[in-house]
Parts: structure tokens; C-alpha cells; sequence
């Protein structure tokens, strides 16, 4: 049985909700309004950053291949090349002019995804009692959070917390810091929000900087939005998953796997060739942590929403876990259509999740997860509802 919410958007209510647990009550996303088609992007990066060195494309033509993505959305555009010509010139210390473009573009997608998720919520935003703000494509005192509250105009007094630079595994971070606000100030509502743009990190192609070539053919710019919160009103709040329990682990000495440094020149990030191993090496033990909550031991009794980092990382997990071929589809879809979008990627997955488990078969139980610099782990046991 389906319910509908004021807003038109058909509801599932198979489950109901656990007393006390945190659920995700809406979803929104946001994105610039450059949208890069895969097949074009080398001979647009090539020119706009004046390389000449044949190699170079031949490297990048192979990586926009291999990395599955057919479509991304930029902040980066001609009109912004031409009024910063620096940013595609080698050395130029241009951390100032990225900071520019980077900070009101990240608060303009986030407060675009807010917008649209508590639209689908159907309460007032100042019902909003917390936000939590996650990106590592801003830098400013005070940080967006504030900005966003105030623009989204929220009371005064809402709690604010701000995760900055935690990379690929922000978004997974940002539900456990809101599972554990709604958990322990009933009746809170949570706006967690992440929003990213590779502003920082564009620059020329350089032979000496080989990932500088997977950046480019892999991330890119976007904002989304949920709101979390425990027992939902009925009639009024429609919850489509619950946030059961939640883990984080890191796998010492591995520091400098996903290494990254802020410079006058913006960020600089270095990804050793070693990281879908050391994923496949830890994941199945990390699993098994959420799994033993339930009793459930077969991994193909759940459903999977996987940050994908890449398609290397979601072809190992696959492998090592000895998943069906269908499990990962809702991480491959949003690969394919957005790239790796740091932070925000894992929603636009459970998004895709969201529309599979209102088929009347599927799973009750999941798995969340993301992976990024530490090496870092963030795993959620997930509810369908």
C-alpha cells in the first residue's frame, strides 16, 4: 500500500519505522547547469588548458573510457577559463581566484538541494531544528553552514555543524553525525547537506601528475540534500529507509593512499594504485561488523547503495563479496550518469535505491558505504521502510 504526501510524490509504507531510530524523510539534489557529455571532454580539457603533448590525450582518451561515466555537471566553464585565464596556465598561484568561483557555487547547489528536499518534505523549514554541512570544495569563516541557514531562513538558534575535507566518504559521515543528533534530541529534524565542485583541484595536464588525468575523467561538481529524523509523524512524514546502525573505521598506515595538500595553486590530490586492494583486502571483515546487528550472513540477502569511487573499486567489492550481478546497479547508474561527485555521490545512489525498493520483492536490509583518505570506512546498516 502507497500513501501520498501534499506534494504529489507516491510514498511506500510496507515497514514501519523503528521507536527512536533515525529514518531519511526526503531527498533533494542540485547541479550546475553545465552539463559535460564524456565523449567530448578530452578535446575540450586538451584545448582549454593548451596541452600539446599527444601522450597525454592518448591517457585521458583510455581513462574517459574506462571509468564508465558517460555525462558530469561543471562549474568549470568557458566564460569562467576566459575571465581566470590562470587557472589552466602551470604554477600560477591562483588559490584566491579558486576560492572565488568555488564558495558561492557550492552554497548556490546546496541551497538548490535543500530547496527541493524540503519541498518533498512538506514541513516548513523552520521546522529544521540542526543542519549538518558537508564539503572539501569551499574554505571560508564562517563556513557555508551558516550562510545556508541564513539563506534557507532558518531560525537563529538551529545547531550547525560543518565537516570539511573528508573526501569520498563525507556524505556516509554526514548520516552518522545525523543519526546520532536524532537520536538523542527527540523530535529534531535534521538538513544534512553536502555539495561539491572540482574547482579547486582543476588544472593542466602534467606528465609528473598522472592522477591529475583521473580527475578529469571521473569527478564531477553537484549538491544534495536529506532530512533525518525519528519517529515521523504520520500522515504528515514519509520515510523510506531507516538508519540503523553505524560504523567507522580506518586501516592504519594507509595515510598516505588518498593523500591530498592545499597549495597556491588549489588542491592537489595523489591516489595510489593499491587502494581497490586494500578495500578488498578489509571490506568483508568491515561488512560483517553491521551484519552481525541482524544475524544475517549472506551478503546477497541485502541491498547495496556503494559510494563508486570508480569502477575498479565496485568491480572488487563485487568480486570479494561474491554479490550478483545486479547488486551494485543503483552505484554503476549513478557513476554513469553524475561521475564520482565526492560526498554526494552515495544519495544519488540511495535516490536510484529509493525507486528499487518500492518493488513489492525487494530486500528489507543494507548496507551504505563509502571509502576515502585515512583509508577511511563509513558504513550505515540500512532499513528499507
Amino acid at each position: 500500500m502507497s500513501k501520498t504526501n501534499s506534494n504529489g510524490v507516491s510514498k511506500p509504507s510496507k515497514r514501519v519505522p523503528t521507536p527512536g531510530k533515525a529514518t531519511i524523510l526526503a531527498m533533494g539534489k542540485a547541479f550546475p547547469s553545465q552539463l559535460l557529455h564524456q565523449d567530448c571532454l578530452v578535446e575540450g580539457y586538451i584545448r582549454d588548458t593548451k596541452c600539446e603533448d599527444s601522450s597525454i590525450k592518448e591517457k585521458l582518451e583510455h581513462l574517459c573510457k574506462t571509468t564508465t561515466v558517460k555525462t558530469r555537471y561543471t562549474v568549470m566553464s568557458k566564460e569562467i577559463l576566459d575571465k581566470y585565464p590562470e587557472l589552466a596556465t602551470e604554477g600560477s598561484p591562483t588559490i584566491k581566484q579558486r576560492l572565488e568561483i568555488a564558495n558561492p557555487a557550492v552554497l548556490e547547489m546546496a541551497m538548490e538541494a535543500s530547496l527541493a528536499c524540503i519541498k518533498e518534505w512538506g514541513r516548513s523549514a523552520l521546522d529544521i531544528t540542526h543542519i549538518v554541512y558537508v564539503s572539501s570544495s569551499e574554505m571560508r569563516l564562517p563556513g557555508g553552514d551558516l550562510y545556508l541557514a541564513s539563506e534557507l531562513g532558518l531560525r537563529n538558534d538551529v545547531g550547525r555543524v560543518m565537516l570539511y575535507f573528508l573526501g569520498c566518504y563525507g556524505g556516509v559521515t554526514g548520516l552518522r553525525v545525523a543519526k546520532d543528533i536524532a537520536e538523542n534530541n527527540p523530535g529534531s529534524r535534521i538538513l544534512l547537506t553536502t555539495s561539491e565542485t572540482t574547482i579547486l583541484g582543476f588544472r593542466p595536464p602534467n606528465s609528473a601528475r598522472p592522477y591529475d588525468l583521473v580527475g578529469a575523467a571521473l569527478f564531477g561538481d553537484g549538491a544534495a540534500a536529506t532530512i533525518i529524523g525519528t519517529d515521523p509523524l504520520v500522515g504528515k512524514e514519509y520515510p523510506f529507509m531507516e538508519l540503523n546502525h553505524a560504523v567507522q573505521q580506518f586501516l592504519p598506515g594507509t595515510q598516505s593512499v588518498i593523500n591530498g595538500g592545499l597549495s597556491e595553486e588549489g588542491i592537489n590530490f595523489k591516489l595510489g594504485r593499491d587502494l581497490p586492494q586494500k578495500i578488498e583486502e578489509n571490506i568483508e571483515e568491515f561488512c560483517k561488523k553491521l551484519m552481525t546487528k541482524i544475524g544475517i550472513n549472506d551478503f546477497n540477502e541485502l541491498f547495496w547503495a556503494v559510494h563508486p569511487g570508480g569502477p575498479a573499486i565496485l568491480n572488487r567489492l563485487e568480486s570479494t563479496l561474491k554479490l550478483g550481478s545486479d547488486k551494485l546497479d543503483c552505484s554503476r547508474k549513478a557513476l554513469m550518469e553524475f561521475g564520482n561527485v565526492s560526498s554526494n555521490t552515495i544519495f544519488y545512489v540511495m535516490e536510484h535505491m529509493r525507486e528499487e525498493l518500492k518493488r513489492e520483492e525487494g530486500k528489507e536490509w543494507g548496507l551504505a558505504l563509502a571509502f576515502g583518505p585515512g583509508i577511511t570506512f563509513e558504513g550505515i546498516l540500512v532499513r528499507s521502510l
